[in-house]
C-alpha cells in the first residue's frame, strides 16, 4: 500500500500542475459540459464532430486547442480517483493488520467532493469562489495522501521491526527537550502556509497575477492608491457571467496582488526566524534534514513568484509556482510531522523517575 500511496502523491502532483496549465492557457472552458467534452469521450476533432458539438453547444464553438488540456486535466483527475478508492478498498481489507484505514475513506469521500467542485467549476463558468476552493480542494487532497504515507510507512517500519512499541520507545534516545516548546509554532508556520496558498488560489481565480508588473513596488508605488480590497475580496459576486479571464476592475485585484505580495513576506519572516531557531536546537539529523527541505522549498518558491513578476507570467514559470507552492506546503507537513515523531518516540518515564526520586529521598533521610 505505500508504493500506491506515494504513486498516488506523485499523480496528485500532476494534477495540480494539469490544473494550472489548463487555468494558464484559459481552457477552464474549454469543454463547456462535464465530464465529457461537448458531449464526446474525447475532444471532437473531426469535421462530423466538431459540426455536432457546435450544434449542441452553439455558443461555445469547438476550439481544440483548449479543449486537450482540459481532458488531458480530467483524464489524470479521474485516474487519481480511481487509485484513491483503490487504496480506501484494501484498507478496509486490511484493517484488521492494523493498516490505517480511516484516513483513506477520508481521502475517498473528498475526492468525490473535489470532483463535484471539477463539476461546478465548468457548469458556473470559472465563479472565482467555486474555482478558488477546487484549487484549495486539490492541496487538501495532496496534504492528505501525504499523511497516509507517513502514517503507511510508520506502520511498515513497526511491522519489519516487530517491538512493541512502548519497548521501542523505552530503547530510542531522548530528543533535546528545547524542541518541544517548537510544536504550536510549527503549526503555525503550517496555518500561515495555507493561507498563503488560499490567496494564491484567489489571486489565480479572478486573474490578479499580472496586477502588478515591477518590482519591489507595483505600478511605480510602494502602497497603490485606489486599491479596493472590498471589491476584490468579494465573496458575494453573482453567478451567471462567464468568468473566463475575470469580471473585476483592476482596483480589486491590485488589491488582491499586493495582499499576496504581503503574504509572501510574512511567510518569509516568521519561516526565517523559525528555521534558523530549530536548526540551532535540532541535533537530529532527520530533523535538520526536514529544516533543510523547507528552506531550499521556500526559497525557490520565492524566486519564482519573482520571476513570474519580472517575466511577466511566463508559462513554466507560473506552472512550476504552482508546483512549489504544493512542495513547500508538503515540506512543512513533513517537518511538523518529524518534530512531532521524535517528541512521541521517547518521552521521559514518569514512573521511573518517581520511583528515582523517592529511592533519592530515603536514602538522605536515612
Amino acid at each position: 500500500m505505500v508504493n500506491w500511496a506515494t504513486f498516488a502523491v506523485l499523480l496528485a502532483i500532476v494534477v495540480i500542475m494539469l490544473g494550472a496549465w489548463t487555468r494558464l492557457v484559459h481552457a477552464g472552458l474549454g469543454c463547456p459540459d462535464w465530464p465529457g467534452c461537448y458531449g464526446f469521450i474525447t475532444v471532437p476533432q473531426s469535421e462530423a464532430s466538431i459540426a455536432i458539438a457546435n450544434a449542441r453547444f452553439p455558443d461555445t464553438p469547438v476550439d481544440v486547442a483548449k479543449g486537450w488540456p482540459e481532458m488531458i486535466h480530467r483524464y489524470a483527475a479521474g485516474t487519481l480517483g480511481l487509485v484513491v478508492f483503490g487504496l480506501a478498498a484494501c484498507a478496509v481489507r486490511q484493517r484488521r493488520s492494523g493498516v490505517p484505514f480511516r484516513l483513506p475513506l477520508f481521502i475517498a469521500a473528498f475526492i468525490l467532493l473535489q470532483g463535484a467542485f471539477g463539476m461546478w467549476t465548468v457548469t458556473l463558468k470559472l465563479w472565482p469562489q467555486v474555482v478558488a476552493l477546487h484549487l484549495l480542494g486539490g492541496f487538501t487532497t495532496l496534504s492528505l495522501l501525504t499523511l497516509l504515507v507517513l502514517r503507511l510507512r510508520k506502520f511498515a517500519a513497526r511491522q519489519a521491526a516487530a517491538i512493541p512499541e512502548t519497548y521501542a520507545s523505552a530503547i530510542r534516545p531522548a530528543p533535546a527537550c528545547g524542541l518541544a516548546g517548537f510544536r504550536p509554532w510549527l503549526f503555525g508556520g503550517l496555518f500561515l502556509v495555507i493561507m498563503q496558498i488560499a490567496l494564491g488560489a484567489w489571486t489565480a481565480a479572478n486573474y490578479a497575477a499580472v496586477a502588478c508588473t515591477d518590482l519591489p513596488t507595483c505600478q511605480g508605488q510602494w502602497w497603490p492608491e485606489g486599491m479596493d480590497f472590498q471589491h476584490g475580496f468579494d465573496i458575494t459576486q453573482h453567478v451567471g457571467p462567464n468568468y473566463l479571464g475575470g469580471q473585476l476592475n483592476a482596483d480589486g485585484r491590485v488589491a488582491i496582488h499586493v495582499t499576496h505580495r504581503a503574504g509572501a513576506l510574512v511567510v518569509l519572516a516568521y519561516f526565517t526566524v523559525l528555521l534558523v531557531l530549530l536548526w540551532r536546537r535540532a541535533s537530529s539529523r532527520g530533523l535538520r534534514g526536514s529544516v533543510l527541505l523547507v528552506t531550499a522549498a521556500l526559497a525557490a518558491q520565492i524566486s519564482l513568484g519573482l520571476a513570474n513578476v519580472l517575466f511577466y507570467i511566463p508559462l513554466p514559470v507560473a506552472v512550476a509556482h504552482n508546483a512549489m507552492g504544493a512542495g513547500l506546503l508538503l515540506s512543512v507537513i513533513y517537518l511538523t510531522w518529524r518534530h512531532y515523531q521524535l517528541m512521541q518516540l521517547s518521552p521521559q518515564p514518569k514512573i521511573e523517575t518517581a520511583i528515582h526520586t523517592t529511592t533519592m529521598n530515603q536514602e538522605i533521610t536515612a
